[in-house]
């Protein structure tokens, strides 16, 4: 790992935190407590052997002396992208932290994402206040709205410098970061001292350097229920079949979760695992052995599986510039059907899509724990004078992390992991469904 893990601040400390009557002292987290960034044993030996310095992050939290002075900061909050449980949890956080904790009162809301950053684009700002958000954790989506696509950095700084933000918290996934990473790049041409602090909002759970991001546990749990009701219509029928499509665009971790929660599925299809339809090892051949032995079947499939059966068909893109996927749970049923009838067996075959359930629940009681962590870390990075910054969760412990270093490749599933292993083991589907 060779990668610059140093955070950049605005400039030197010099207020005392109001966190200084509230905690003891071993709840200040120094400047020079790191998490080591990697874990593999050998090779940190060999850092070790050659007095190389371990790669590491700093660790989250509140420092004794912060940036802003607490009382007159002003900040700013974005919520950007596909919505997700838990963003009202870190919202409403964010203000509470502020407000009740470091003393500031003025904490705005943007509206409909980056756009509402703009100010030819006509959006109200929502000065945000403990009363309004008292309750919005148990709601799902987000009360400030959405949007996606690229807005003129320009722009967006005029109206941070206009509104006087000295810390703007934005929420979102690897677009959003990648615009806060520009935004911070403007500010930083301009010489302002402006904070800018992502917390990430992907629900596949996919940011490098990060184990676990907010809205992934509600998101797994609820597919838990997609996936009993699949079990429950395939076991009604003779040679009955369950499909649940979940979400899941590079990475497979919310398929992989909830296979292995509920120990229904028979087979598991990722992005990270290719696999063919026909031969003698492909799917649909596994997948006519398993009803001829057990007369139903459950197959979990993430929405970015199996899009090479899509090669010919016209690419498009979204507003983020994510190329859009095509339906691989339809595809799915097409052809196992088509199959299954060439071969004069009788089937009954029930598709679920929960991907927009899923989405837009409030979190569980752990995720929206987590939301809050992460929005309380987020705050003391902002304080603090840390920018260009995302609040992470790394081997226990929460961490920042340059956003550089986070949106440069996604995370993925480790066919070698046991988490893979686990699934393999919990389905019985052979390792490999491919024709050599």
């Amino acid at each position: 790992m060779e990668e610059d893990l140093t955070i950049e601040r605005l400039g030197t400390c010099h207020y005392t935190s109001p966190f200084e009557n509230m905690i003891q002292e071993t709840g200040f987290i120094p400047d020079d407590e790191r998490v080591v960034a990697i874990t593999d044993k050998g090779l940190i030996e060999k850092f070790i052997q050659h007095d190389i310095p371990i790669p590491s992050f700093e660790k989250a939290g509140p420092r004794r002396k912060v940036f802003f002075e607490p009382g007159e900061t002003v900040s700013g909050i974005v919520t950007c992208g596909g919505i997700c449980p838990g963003l009202n949890s870190v919202i409403r956080s964010i203000v509470m932290m502020n407000y009740y904790r470091y003393n500031n009162k003025r904490i705005y809301g943007f509206r409909y994402g980056y756009a509402g950053l703009v100010k030819e684009n006509g959006y109200d700002v929502q000065l945000l206040t403990p009363e309004i958000v008292e309750t919005i954790h148990t709601d799902g989506g987000t009360i400030l709205g959405t949007s996606r696509g690229n807005q003129d950095p320009v722009k967006m700084v005029d109206r941070l410098q206009e509104l006087n933000i000295d810390i703007l918290y934005t929420i979102g996934g690897d677009g959003t970061l990648r615009g806060a990473q520009q935004i911070a790049e403007e500010i930083a041409r301009r010489g302002l001292k402006i904070a800018i602090v992502g917390i990430p909002k992907t629900i596949d759970n996919d940011i490098s350097y990060i184990d676990r991001s907010f809205g992934f546990e509600t998101a797994f749990s609820e597919a838990c229920d997609a996936i009993y009701a699949a079990h429950t219509e395939a076991k009604a029928h003779d040679n009955g079949i369950g499909i649940v499509k979940v979400m899941g665009r590079d990475s497979g971790f919310i398929a992989a979760h909830a296979t292995i929660a509920t120990n229904e599925p028979n087979f598991c299809l990722i992005p990270e695992v290719d696999f063919d339809l026909d031969g003698s090892n492909g799917f649909l051949s596994h997948l006519t052995r398993r009803l001829l032995k057990r007369k139903h079947a459950v197959i979990v499939v993430a929405e970015g599986a199996g899009q090479k059966f899509f090669t010919n068909d016209k690419e498009e893109y979204d507003a983020s510039g994510n190329k859009k996927l095509k339906d691989i749970g339809l595809y799915l049923k097409q052809k196992i059907s088509e199959h299954l009838t060439k071969h004069h067996i009788s089937h009954s075959i029930k598709y679920i899509d929960p991907s927009y359930t899923i989405r837009s629940r409030p979190p569980t009681p752990n995720d929206s724990i987590f939301c809050s962590q992460l929005a309380q870390a987020a705050v003391h990075a902002g304080m603090s004078g840390r920018t260009n910054v995302l609040v992470g969760y790394y081997q226990g412990n929460f961490t920042y992390i340059p956003i550089d270093i986070a949106t440069r490749r996604r995370k993925k599933i480790d066919t070698n992991s046991s988490l893979w292993t686990s699934v393999l083991e919990t389905t019985g589907q052979p390792v490999a469904m491919v024709n050599s």
